[in-house]
């Protein structure tokens, strides 16, 4: 996890989350392997990103544990970069990035779009309650301290919100 999330947020799971992902050419590169690309010279082409640059993208990934490195070629060695489970879990975020994005656009205008690639169909994600069936969208759903949070989680969350006011 990177150093830059401030101390009092390192028990946020938003903040933390952003330490691992919040960057652009990162998620370039996750979508990259999403797309089922693996390889450093695959994604230097795709992204357009400098050599030292993408080195030190794959190699933060490969220690957060979002990829993982092995070889595909003895002589000279070379890797390829793999999703972990980790890093597969990061999908449904990827995918709901460009959804949300798309969702601004007109039909026409939508470069990339999410299909059920068993029928054609264009889909569009949504994150529901599985109890209750409606989407995590609506206000009713909040953010409160979880059982680990410290001192100044439980602070922040013991504040009414603008909404509550």
């Amino acid at each position: 996890m990177s150093a830059r999330v401030r101390v009092e947020d390192r028990e946020c799971p938003l903040s933390t989350a952003m330490s691992y992902v919040g960057e652009w050419w990162t998620m370039l590169i996750l979508h990259d392997c999403f797309d089922g690309y693996s390889r450093f010279d695959q994604f230097q082409a795709n992204i357009g990103l400098s050599s030292s640059m993408l080195t030190a993208r794959l190699k933060t990934l490969v220690d957060n544990g979002i990829l993982t490195k092995r070889a595909y070629q003895e002589r000279p060695v070379r890797y390829e970069y793999v999703l972990t489970d980790f890093g597969r879990s990061l999908r449904p975020i990827l995918v709901a990035m460009a959804a949300w994005r798309n969702e601004q656009l007109a039909p026409s205008e939508r470069a990339m779009v999410l299909v059920d690639s068993e029928t054609g169909r264009e889909v569009e994600p949504v994150t529901i309650d599985p109890v209750s069936g409606v989407s995590v969208s609506d206000p009713r759903f909040a953010f409160r301290s979880g059982p680990a949070a410290g001192e100044q989680m439980r602070a922040r969350y013991a504040r009414p919100r603008a909404r509550d006011v």
